[in-house]
């Protein structure tokens, strides 16, 4: 059949117009199906493509980092620093509590530890003038000269309560550059302030230290460490434009010297925080008496206690940086691991609640409030006051008497480090020590009940079986 221009069929037969009509619709409408099918699937195959392209960049993302920490890379996260914008490690380590041989720095251990946290993320390092009794700081300048000084911040201190001039200031600072093999403090601290101690550093001039000292390129960022009643704590937030704070906190010191309340206040100013004490002195992880330990045991997800209590800091996102005083190489790697997951505002009402009860149970059985920080030591009459205090409280966190008599027999009467006997009835209540301590606890007071209670008259029998325990000739 042949069609012709009239719309006849060459047969004779006609097609009428509307079918022509309907036919051509019946092909456009098929043609723009087609079309918007095409367009779907390629909206689709679009969306598609996007998808796995997220994907695959997220496992290329997790192969890489899973490589990194294979090869012993970076593996950690970061928080700016308010003032200035710096990125700074969540996880700073605190030199206070480096190991130690004989009295003195485990120089080979603490160098490998010290560039093994920097070459894992870690940049911010944390040192003071007194640490080690002076030995800190040259230890870490030494550390550092050997290609790492770039990778980290410094932060060291002015030992506020020694200080009797403005002179003596720039001294200090001068010697501690020196140490340190650096022309430059990144982050400069005015040490363990308190009301009184501020009052007299003013006295003696540091605003006009500190303002020269930045104008020379001494010191970058000003700072203070703090260890009084918040009120005080506002008085010197509110006294100078400081960069950066450092508290002490913890879930057992939210209500605590600077505490919660001054934490959120000196956030509101727009200064960095940088917590110390994470762990109280350790305190958090290593006593587990069986109430504590019963109701950690009832969480959903498995954590330590030391990563529960950095968590617990770390998600306050006030926080910029957590000091902790790793000395053991899986206390690192355990720190490491949580500093590479603890995200700000980021543990459940039901986790949050855990460690509440965790805090008020731990209020029933502490007794001396001792953190151990040592800043009451040396005593000018030979006792080991943190040691004296750490065995008191670990023997009411246990409950177990023999082994509290046994211990203290063996720690502070120095049998298991070869030292001179460091007891508590060694006290002559010179009370030099009440000025040092940042708990302001009363040190004397509290030495004549661990006297009490440890030196009786079997004393001698429990030095024995410490002598043997411990294999002392």
């Amino acid at each position: 059949m042949e069609l012709l221009p009239s719309g006849r069929i060459s047969d004779g037969c006609e097609l009428h117009p509307g079918l022509i009509f309907k036919d051509k619709e019946k092909k456009r409408r098929k043609r723009g199906e087609k079309e918007e099918k095409e367009r779907k699937n390629g909206k689709r195959n679009k969306k598609k493509r996007k998808i796995e392209e997220r994907e695959e960049k997220e496992r290329k993302k997790q192969k890489e980092k899973q490589k990194e920490r294979e090869q012993g890379g970076k593996r950690i996260l970061y928080r700016r620093m308010p003032g200035n914008g710096d990125r700074l490690s969540i996880l700073g380590l605190g030199c206070m509590r480096l190991p130690v041989k004989e009295g003195k720095i485990d120089r080979e251990r603490a160098k490998s530890q010290v560039q093994y946290l920097i070459d894992h993320g870690v940049n911010y390092i944390d040192t003071a003038w007194t640490y080690h009794l002076g030995e800190n700081e040259p230890f870490l300048g030494s550390v550092l000269a050997d290609g790492y000084r770039e990778k980290v911040k410094i932060a060291t201190k002015l030992p506020s309560w020694t200080v009797k001039s403005r002179g003596e200031m720039d001294r200090i600072l001068n010697s501690q550059l020196e140490r340190l093999r650096t022309d430059h403090i990144d982050y400069y601290l005015l040490h363990n302030l308190t009301g009184v101690l501020w009052d007299k550093m003013k006295d003696l001039g540091v605003l006009d230290f500190l303002e020269r000292a930045k104008a020379d390129g001494r010191i970058i960022n000003a700072g203070f460490s703090f260890h009084d009643s918040v009120e005080d704590f506002k008085t010197i937030i509110d006294a100078y434009p400081w960069t950066f704070c450092q508290i002490q906190y913890n879930f057992l010191d939210e209500k605590n010297q600077a505490g919660t309340e001054g934490l959120e206040y000196a956030a509101s100013k727009g200064l960095g925080i940088i917590v110390m004490e994470p762990l109280r002195g350790g305190k958090l992880t290593t006593l587990m008496p069986s109430e504590i330990k019963t109701i950690w045991e009832e969480a959903e997800v498995n954590h330590t206690p030391a990563e529960w209590a950095l968590r617990w800091v770390w998600n306050h996102p006030e926080i910029t940086v957590v000091l902790s005083g790793m000395n053991e190489e899986s206390h690192i790697e355990e720190n490491l691991r949580t500093a590479d997951e603890a995200y700000p505002n980021s543990m459940t009402e039901k986790e949050l609640q855990l460690i509440s009860r965790v805090e008020q149970k731990y209020r029933t059985l502490m007794n001396t409030g001792c953190t151990g920080c040592r800043y009451c030591m040396p005593c000018t009459s030979g006792v080991d006051i943190p040691t004296c205090f750490e065995v008191y409280d670990n023997l009411y966190l246990s409950g177990n008497e023999n082994e509290g008599k046994l211990m203290y027999a063996a720690k502070a009467g120095g049998i298991i480090r070869g030292d001179i006997p460091g007891y508590a009835s060694r006290c002559i209540q010179c009370k030099e020590c009440l000025e040092k301590c940042p708990q302001h606890l009363n040190i004397p007071e509290l030495l004549k009940i661990v006297a009490d209670k440890f030196e009786g008259p079997d004393l001698e029998t429990w030095k024995a079986a410490a002598k043997q325990t411990f294999r002392v000739e």
